[in-house]
C-alpha cells in the first residue's frame, strides 16, 4: 500500500433534515474506503421527497459506491449510473442527482456531479474556487474537477434543500451557495470537527425553514487535518510476565497516551520510574478522580470511567445531547471523550486480559468481561465516527 506522504486524515460527517411531514429523507449519503488513505463519498438527492425519493437516492449512492469500491474506473461507474438513471417525463430531469467526492491517498480530490449544487471548498477558512470541466455521459451533463489537498481544506457538499433554504423570506432562489460560503467562513475554526460544522449548518438551515423544511436538506463536510495518533491502555496483561512487553509496545511510537485503571497505571509508573500523583480537583460525583504521571497525557480509573465515555460515544452518534457535558467538564471521562472524539484520528487500544473479579456481573456468564465489552463497543462507535481503530490484546 502506498504511504500517505502528507500525513493527512479526512474527517467526514453528514446529516440530513427530512421534508416536513415525511419520516424518510429523500437524500442519501454513502461512504466507502477502498484503502486506508482513500475514501469515496456519494451524496444522492432523489426526485421529490418521501419513500420513493429515499429509495431512488439510496440505490443511486449504493450502486456508485459499490462499483467504485470494486475497483471500477470512476468514468465507467458514472457512465453506468448516468446511462441507467431514468429521466422524469414531466419535469425533464433525472430521478436522482448525485455528487461524488473521491479522496485519493489524501493527496487530491476528484469531484463528479450531476445536477447537484457545486461543492464548496474553504481553504484555511477562506472560499477557494474549484475549476470544473463538463462532459456528457449517457446524454447527461456531468461536471468534473480535480484539486490537490492541503491541511485545513474543508469541502462542503449539499443537496438543493440547503441552497433553497429561505426562499420564502430571502429571495425566490433561497440562500444560495454564497450564503453557505458566508456562514461556513464566519463559523470556521481549524479545531472544529466536521460533525460540529455540519451540526451548526443544519441548525441554521432548520431555522431558515422555521422548523418545517420545505425540502429534504443534506450536508456533508470533509475536513482535512494532520493525523493524530492516540494510544489508550486499559487493564494489566493476562500473564504478569508480559508487563514490560505491553508497556514497551504502548510507548514505542509517538502518540497521545491515556492509561485507564489503577493496577495498569501502577505498572506504567514502575516502567517509567515515575510517581503517580492523584488529582483530587477532577472529582465528579459519578466519575472517579484522575492522576498525573510524567510521560503520560492522562491517567484515569478504568471500567467506570470508560463506561461514561461509551455512553458519550453512543450519544455522539445519535443526538449528541451530552455534548455540553463532556465538552466542558474536566473529569476523566470528559477528557477522554474530547481526546477521542475531537482530537484523535488513529486510535490504538492496548487491552490487558487479566480479569478483575469486581467487574463480573454474577447474573451473567462467568466469562463475560465488562472491560472487554466496553472496549468492543467503544471501538465500534469510534469506527462509526470515521476513526482508524486497532486493538491489541495482552
Amino acid at each position: 500500500m502506498k504511504e500517505n506522504p502528507n500525513n493527512l486524515y479526512a474527517d467526514i460527517s453528514y446529516a440530513s433534515l427530512s421534508h416536513a411531514g415525511e419520516e424518510i429523507c429523500g437524500d442519501h449519503v454513502e461512504m466507502v474506503n477502498p484503502d486506508e488513505n482513500s475514501t469515496v463519498v456519494v451524496l444522492a438527492d432523489g426526485l421529490g421527497s418521501g419513500v420513493k425519493a429515499g429509495i431512488l437516492s439510496t440505490l443511486t449512492s449504493k450502486i456508485i459506491s459499490t462499483l467504485l469500491a470494486e475497483g471500477l474506473p470512476l468514468k465507467d461507474a458514472v457512465e453506468t449510473i448516468a446511462s441507467t438513471l431514468p429521466i422524469c417525463s414531466v419535469r425533464g430531469i433525472g430521478y436522482s442527482t448525485f455528487t461524488i467526492i473521491r479522496l485519493i491517498q489524501n493527496e487530491y480530490a476528484e469531484i463528479i456531479q450531476y445536477d447537484d449544487p457545486k461543492v464548496l471548498l474553504l481553504r484555511n477558512g477562506r472560499p477557494c474556487k474549484i475549476a470544473y470541466s463538463t462532459m456528457e455521459i449517457g446524454s447527461k451533463k456531468i461536471c468534473r474537477a480535480q484539486i490537490g489537498l492541503q491541511e485545513n481544506d474543508m469541502f462542503v457538499a449539499v443537496s438543493d434543500g440547503i441552497t433553497h433554504a429561505g426562499a420564502a423570506n430571502l429571495s425566490p432562489f433561497g440562500w444560495g451557495r454564497q450564503g453557505i460560503f458566508d456562514f461556513m467562513k464566519s463559523h470556521f475554526k481549524s479545531s472544529y470537527t466536521s460533525k460540529t460544522m455540519v451540526s451548526m449548518l443544519l441548525e441554521k438551515i432548520n431555522d431558515m425553514y422555521d422548523g418545517t423544511p420545505a425540502d429534504d436538506a443534506t450536508a456533508c463536510v470533509i475536513r482535512l487535518c494532520q493525523k493524530s495518533p492516540l494510544h489508550l491502555m486499559v487493564g494489566p496483561p493476562f500473564d504478569r510476565k508480559d508487563d514490560s512487553r505491553m508497556m514497551s509496545r504502548f510507548f514505542s511510537k509517538k502518540a497521545v497516551y491515556i492509561i485507564c485503571g489503577g493496577t495498569t497505571s501502577t505498572i506504567a509508573a514502575d516502567y517509567l520510574h515515575e510517581t503517580l500523583v492523584p488529582q483530587l480537583e477532577s472529582i465528579e460525583p459519578d466519575v472517579p478522580p484522575t492522576a498525573q504521571l510524567k510521560g503520560v497525557d492522562l491517567v484515569t480509573e478504568g471500567v467506570i470511567t470508560l463506561s461514561h465515555v461509551l455512553e458519550y460515544a453512543q450519544d455522539y452518534l445519535k443526538e449528541n445531547r451530552l455534548y455540553s457535558e463532556w465538552s466542558t467538564k474536566n473529569d476523566g471521562a470528559s477528557q477522554i471523550a474530547r481526546m477521542l472524539f475531537e482530537d484523535a484520528t488513529d486510535i490504538n487500544f492496548f487491552v490487558g486480559r487479566a480479569v478483575n473479579p469486581a467487574h463480573q456481573n454474577p447474573r451473567l456468564p462467568i466469562q463475560f468481561n465488562i472491560k472487554m465489552h466496553i472496549v468492543d463497543e467503544l471501538s465500534f462507535c469510534l469506527t462509526k465516527m470515521g476513526k482508524k481503530v486497532k486493538i491489541d490484546y495482552f
